[in-house]
């Protein structure tokens, strides 16, 4: 995709255009609203750490700063989930001292009882209150107890087409929507194009419980696609946040980049750029 067509769709995507200007000269002339509906929360960015699967906590803290994103989601290759108190007191640490938050823990994957109980154990001491999981679903009454218990969401991470279980949202949603509302979804936009599903309308579907976000471009809607830079690929990108916006999505916009992991930050710079100049667009 040229450069020039991806500028063309996110202009047309953001709304921006005659139409839109027009619409926002009006706006200035009319009078205030005395009702006016408050202002859709501002989403905020984070970063998933399986993209830093070739790296150190404290190379991956180096690079989180660089690119200015302070709050990551904890993988089990920067914290493995059979370290100990002091092991993950020590690590939480270290993210403090960087500026850096921790606003929860995953990929965890639960497909025995022994692995969930391991998990929970896991979550409990690192105290996270958000988790993205993939979960064999005949766990998902167990999975039910331990949410209830420890108070903590746990969102099901699609896989795309290799997955049989958890491939879209709508799959997510389909075995998730009669249970505790702690249980949700975690969107990775990629896989969903990927499973030849318009990521933009599987949020629209599913934004309830979606409780955390993948936000990642690929460049064919094919089981062959590849993840590439944010902007670069065939996602609709500024659809998905402009819908997450206007769904009052709280939670964390994840920047995921997988293409040169030996070699992450210029593409992971560039995609963090990308995503802040469409929601500086978006308000």
């Amino acid at each position: 995709m040229s450069p020039k067509h991806t500028r063309r769709r996110f202009l047309q995507a953001t709304g921006l255009g005659a139409a839109a200007l027009t619409g926002a000269a009006a706006a200035e002339q009319a009078p205030d609203a005395p009702n006016k509906p408050k202002a859709a929360p501002k989403l905020t960015l984070g970063l998933p750490t399986y993209m830093f699967k070739n790296y150190d906590l404290g190379q991956t803290i180096a690079m989180a700063r660089r690119v200015g994103v302070r709050r990551i989601c904890i993988r089990s290759n920067l914290l493995p989930l059979t370290a100990t108190a002091e092991q993950i007191a020590a690590a939480m640490a270290k993210l403090t001292a960087a500026g850096l938050t921790a606003y929860g823990g995953g990929v965890i994957y639960m497909r025995s009882a022994q692995q969930l109980e391991r998990a929970f154990e896991h979550v409990k001491a690192a105290e996270y209150k958000i988790i993205s999981i993939n979960v064999s679903p005949a766990l998902l009454g167990a999975l039910e107890r331990k949410v209830k218990q420890h108070d903590v969401r746990a969102a099901i991470h699609n896989h795309g087409p290799e997955d049989r279980n958890w491939p879209t949202p709508q799959a997510i949603y389909e075995k998730v929507k009669k249970l505790d509302k702690r249980i949700g979804i975690c969107h990775d936009t990629g896989h969903t194009m990927r499973a030849g599903v318009d990521p933009v309308e599987a949020t629209r579907k599913t934004a309830d419980r979606i409780y955390d976000v993948h936000l990642k471009d690929v460049d064919a809607a094919t089981r062959k696609g590849h993840s590439t830079e944010l902007g670069r690929g065939i996602v609709d990108l500024p659809g998905i946040l402009r819908v997450l916006r206007g769904a009052g999505y709280a939670g964390i916009v994840g920047i995921e980049y997988e293409k040169h992991m030996d070699d992450l930050l210029p593409g992971l710079a560039e995609s963090v750029g990308y995503a802040r100049g469409v929601l500086d667009v978006l308000g």
